[in-house]
């Protein structure tokens, strides 16, 4: 456990985890727009968005640690940092579409991405450690999840974006 919290990637990884964590809640913007919304029946209350994104990024930093842990090549380590970050860049623009420019339409193709980013973290984990891998796989679950929320919210409400 001592080795897992003197690693040297560990600021990178921080940094990653709560510059996105940050970045994505400054972009979140709940107001008038977003409360007007029809919502559908099995959306988790909005506290609940917080709680979830903590634990999926938690167990994201925790599986980036467990491969850098388990002797990547230079190449896999690299191929690592540049896929956290572009999923980072992903994750905060679509709270910049959905919530700040009130377009879940843009946000739904740009979703894809994001969602492909966390299925190429898990690809390029699951050689490393497996367990690094399935550590991934509740971010791929939630990306999953609020792609169906994004696409029901906007059939319920043509003409709001």
């Amino acid at each position: 456990m001592k080795i897992f919290f003197q690693h040297k990637y560990l600021l990178l990884i921080a940094i990653w985890m709560v510059g996105t964590s940050v970045m994505g809640g400054l972009a979140t913007e709940i107001g008038p727009w977003y409360f007007s919304l029809k919502q559908p029946g099995w959306k988790p209350p909005d506290w609940a968005f917080g709680v979830i994104w903590t634990i999926i990024f938690v167990l994201s930093a925790i599986a980036w640690m467990i491969a850098f842990n388990s002797n990547p090549s230079p190449s896999q380590k690299n191929k690592i940092i540049t896929l956290f970050f572009l999923n980072g860049f992903l994750n905060v623009l679509w709270s910049v579409f959905y919530f700040r420019m009130h377009h879940p339409d843009w946000s739904l193709i740009e979703a894809c991405f994001l969602w492909g980013s966390v299925l190429e973290i898990i690809l390029v984990m699951w050689p490393i450690r497996k367990l690094a891998a399935l550590l991934m796989v509740p971010y791929l679950i939630w990306v999953s999840i609020a792609m169906r929320l994004n696409w029901e919210t906007m059939v319920l409400n043509p003409g709001a974006y």
